[in-house]
Parts: structure tokens; C-alpha cells; sequence
């Protein structure tokens, strides 16, 4: 079996993001994981973790996919063992399950450090952490392959991981902490299909989630594809926008003379 099978990569072949406003979060992830330019699979980059009442959590990964299921796979197994030391349950801020993701994720590279760095594999995963704990406010954290992470700023209140440039200039001009969830869904929808149009690694079906704030619950969630009429309908209108703002821009001044 050759290494490109062994591990699939999406350090730069994926495209996450989390924007948090005054009423919410929202999630929005794509869902393309490659191998080398002939494999390409569908995988699912986002996981939620919801207890009524207490605490409502959205996951978020890109990079090693083994790494990265391997993370949630021990998440899951000390949500299931009563003698834990810690789970998603046992920490009173958020911030502590980011350096409990953290550092999951440190000890499972570090356990194949050895034959990844044989294979010139990387075995890097970065993750984003949104969601909220009861009492405390909606949060979302960007967690380096390190082990270490950050927390969202209300001046720049998302996080993007993966391939991230072509996405970028609509939420820097767009999203601030008084957008609505709504808007903010449709700007990460923007964004996601920017780069999917700019990057063939990165591809569809999106997945969004949307939580709202203080309500303790699971956020809502959907999948869109290439044959979803959002998705087209977002696509032609912004497409359309675009054209005709672009249109309207002011003229040079020899094209003024010409034209009198």
C-alpha cells in the first residue's frame, strides 16, 4: 500500500470556517479530502457534541484526517468511560476543552511521529472549537497542530482553517459582531464557494450549522451540494452582484473623453 492511500492530507486541501456574531455561531466546513491529485474522497469535517441544557459544541477539523478522526475517536471513548481524567463535560470553559482537544491531539502525532517522518507524511491536524457552555458566552477557538490555541477577536470574530485566502475578503468586509446569523450564513457560503471556484482541492457538499446564542441545543444543520437550490441560488445572485457592481465602477478619464 503506498503512502498516498496510508494517509489522506488536507492541511491546504480543505476549507473551514467559524464566524461568531451577537446572536450566534456560524459553522461552515467543505468536504473534500485529497490523497495526491487521483484520490479524492467525500469526508464530513464537522462534529457536534450536544447535551441540553449544558453545553452545545461544534468540531471542526483539517489536516491529517487520520489525526484528526483519531482525536474525536478518544473524545468519544472518554465521553464513554466514567474514570476519565477529563472529557467535554468536565471542563468549566471552553478554553479548557481546546487544550484538551490540544493536547489529544499532540499525543496521537506523537505516537506515529516516527513512521510519519520515515514517510515525509505529515501527521498535523488544526482544528476550530465553537459552541457554548451554559452561563458562559458563545466562543470560538482556533487549535494549532501544537497543541496550543487561540481564541476569535471582536474585531475579527471568525477563524478559518485549510485554504483560506480565497474566502477571506468577503468576511473581513462583511462580517462584524452585529451581523445577523442569517447574513453571516450566507457570507460563509460565499466564501466557501470562492474557493472551491479558485481551488479544485476544495470541494462540496458544504456543511453549515448554525447555533443560536444561549439556546442550549443542538445548532441547525444542513448539507449543500452542487444541486441545491441555496447554493445555486446564492451563486447566481452574488455572480450576478458582482457583475454588476463591477460594471458601475468609475471610468478612466480617456474613457470619458472617448465617449463625449
Amino acid at each position: 500500500m503506498t503512502t498516498q492511500f496510508c494517509e489522506l492530507r488536507e492541511s491546504k486541501l480543505t476549507y473551514c470556517l467559524a464566524i461568531n456574531v451577537n446572536k450566534g455561531i456560524v459553522f461552515a466546513s467543505d468536504s473534500r479530502t485529497n490523497a495526491g491529485v487521483d484520490y479524492v474522497a467525500t469526508y464530513s469535517k464537522m462534529t457536534t457534541f450536544v447535551f441540553p441544557g449544558d453545553r452545545s459544541l461544534v468540531l471542526l477539523t483539517s489536516g491529517s484526517l487520520a489525526t484528526s478522526q483519531a482525536v474525536i475517536n478518544s473524545i468519544k471513548t472518554d465521553l464513554n468511560n466514567p474514570e476519565a481524567e477529563f472529557d467535554l463535560c468536565k471542563g468549566k470553559y471552553l478554553h479548557e476543552i481546546a487544550k484538551y482537544i490540544g493536547q489529544i491531539s499532540q499525543r496521537e502525532q506523537k505516537q506515529h511521529a516516527e513512521a510519519m517522518e520515515r514517510s515525509r507524511t505529515s501527521a498535523e491536524s488544526t482544528f476550530i472549537l465553537g459552541g457554548q457552555i451554559a452561563g458562559q458566552p458563545c466562543e470560538i477557538f482556533l487549535i494549532y497542530p501544537q497543541g496550543n490555541y487561540i481564541a476569535a477577536s471582536p474585531e475579527t470574530p471568525y477563524i478559518q482553517i485549510g485554504e483560506n485566502k480565497y474566502g477571506k475578503p468577503i468576511l473581513d468586509r462583511m462580517i462584524a459582531a452585529n451581523t445577523t446569523l442569517e447574513d453571516a450564513a450566507r457570507c460563509a457560503i460565499v466564501s466557501l464557494d470562492s474557493t472551491i471556484r479558485s481551488n479544485i482541492s476544495v470541494g462540496p457538499p458544504i456543511e453549515l450549522a448554525i447555533y443560536t446564542n444561549n439556546h442550549i441545543e443542538a445548532p441547525y444543520r444542513t448539507s449543500l451540494n452542487t444541486n441545491s437550490v441555496m447554493y445555486k441560488s446564492v451563486q447566481k445572485h452574488w455572480n450576478e452582484g458582482l457583475k454588476r457592481a463591477f460594471n458601475k465602477l468609475p471610468r478612466f478619464e480617456w474613457e470619458k473623453s472617448a465617449t463625449k
